[in-house]
């Protein structure tokens, strides 16, 4: 029985067998892409991902940590040059079905260690560094700052406040201001008006460019 006192988990569910429980793990993501179970997956294209596509119509964008890879779907469809990765086989599969005829702009890559096809003018983050242990984060801003060039952009949704258990693993503000600020200067803070149920109200949209 669960213990109503704990806060849920909703990448580990009470009374859930699935035997990989480490989210640095590929294994992690391919049980739960393969049984189905995506609780953070929107399956669409968030309202704030459209406004900013449109204000930012020239940039070449790329998605770490993709999963079933909407977004990419969204600007490969409107012939936008967009490169996403993810180190899950099963998300791959699940995203490369899903886009079909473009496919090929999904591919399995350790973000950590992947070298992009063509220079971005935007970084897309969606539950990816919420998707990451915390003893990740350090790795995450160096990675980020490393692949964008100057000025270019690191923009999207932020898990904002802790949460004991994840993932999804929630940072506070202050936290985060403090992992991105040596590389990036904040442009833009918004609230997010359509969040799944699993981040709704902790979710900011904010725009990082990077430092020269």
């Amino acid at each position: 029985m669960s213990d109503p006192t704990q806060p849920a988990d909703p990448a580990n569910p009470p009374g859930a067998d699935f035997a990989n429980r480490d989210p640095d793990s590929p294994g992690f993501w391919d049980e739960r892409f393969e049984r189905g179970f995506t609780p953070w997956d929107q399956a669409g294209v968030p309202a704030a991902f459209l406004a900013f596509a449109a204000r930012h119509a020239d940039a070449a964008v790329l998605i770490p940590g993709c999963g079933s890879a909407w977004e990419a779907l969204w600007l490969a469809r409107e012939e936008r040059r967009v490169q996403a990765i993810d180190f899950s086989p099963a998300a791959v599969a699940t995203a490369r079905t899903q886009l079909g005829e473009y496919a090929a702009v999904v591919q399995q890559a350790d973000f950590f260690a992947w070298q992009p096809p063509f220079l971005a003018g935007w970084i897309y983050e969606r539950a990816f560094l919420c998707a990451l242990p915390v003893a990740r984060r350090g790795d995450y801003a160096q990675r980020m700052a490393e692949l964008a060039a100057p000025g270019a952009l690191l923009a999207g949704f932020f898990f904002i406040g802790t949460t004991p258990k994840g993932p999804p693993f929630g940072i506070e503000r202050a936290e985060l201001d403090a992992l991105l600020s040596p590389y990036f200067e904040l442009v833009e803070d918004e609230p997010v008006s359509d969040s799944i149920a699993v981040f709704a109200g902790r979710e900011r949209w904010l725009t990082w460019r990077r430092r020269t």
